[in-house]
């Protein structure tokens, strides 16, 4: 399997790491769209409100008889075939979450690294320590590791991520996340993606529990097919 170099923040390679197996397979295009649009679906708020005719401001008194007008008949001013009348089945608050499978979604993130892999807009460095905290810092290390425009920054532990949160706030087009909270859709979002070597590796490890999972142990005997009567 390939390498891939390890960096330090002013871009001189210190190292290699070995890339796994599971990267090297293909994309799955269609599992990503999945993820981005369970994603999408979840950040929706779902407070859009029409008012029905109970709602709508108006009397319910009848205006007119029944009969004898020679006028349609019509039972009440805020009937929804009037101008300022309610709406009929209009949309109402609700939620737009709905369950997504673990192992599509870890599926799905895997894909999401090979192709930053294949594209070559993922970075590893050794660590984001730098001398002082400070947000020039940062951008002057992004802007030695070609990560000019936007980047995905990924932190293992939250004990580092503080430091790092401090010094990459107000960096325009710069977001920090942790390995175990990373998601596909911020892998596509974001033109760079930058993990820390031990981030990296700790999201190697649990891709490969979820693609052994599928896969049956070694000696293992395979499910019996069911004999056609």
């Amino acid at each position: 399997m390939a390498n891939i170099k390890v960096v330090d923040l002013s871009g001189k390679e210190v190292g290699s790491v070995e890339l796994d197996a599971i990267f090297a397979a293909e994309v799955n295009e269609a599992l990503l769209w999945e993820a981005v649009k369970h994603y999408r679906a979840s950040l929706r708020q779902g407070t859009h409100a029409t008012k029905n005719r109970k709602l709508v401001s108006g009397a319910g008194k009848k205006l007119w008889k029944q009969k004898g007008t020679g006028r349609a008949r019509v039972g009440s001013i805020r009937t929804p075939l009037w101008r300022g009348g309610g709406t009929v089945h209009g949309p109402q608050p609700r939620s737009y979450e709905y369950p997504f499978p673990r192992k599509k979604l870890l599926g799905a993130l895997r894909s999401a690294v090979a192709a930053k892999i294949k594209d070559g807009n993922l970075i590893l460095v050794e660590s984001f320590e730098v001398a002082e905290v400070k947000t020039r810092l940062y951008r002057e290390a992004l802007n030695k590791l070609d990560a000019k425009k936007t980047a995905l920054l990924v932190e293992s532990s939250q004990q580092l991520q503080e430091k790092l949160y401090l010094g990459s706030r107000n960096l325009p087009g710069v977001e920090l996340v942790l390995s175990s909270e990373v998601h596909p859709y911020d892998l596509l979002r974001y033109e760079k993606a930058i993990f820390s070597k031990a981030a990296f590796e700790i999201l190697t490890e649990t891709l490969k529990k979820a693609v052994s999972r599928r896969k049956p142990a070694e000696g293992q005997p395979k499910q019996a097919e069911k004999e056609v009567a």
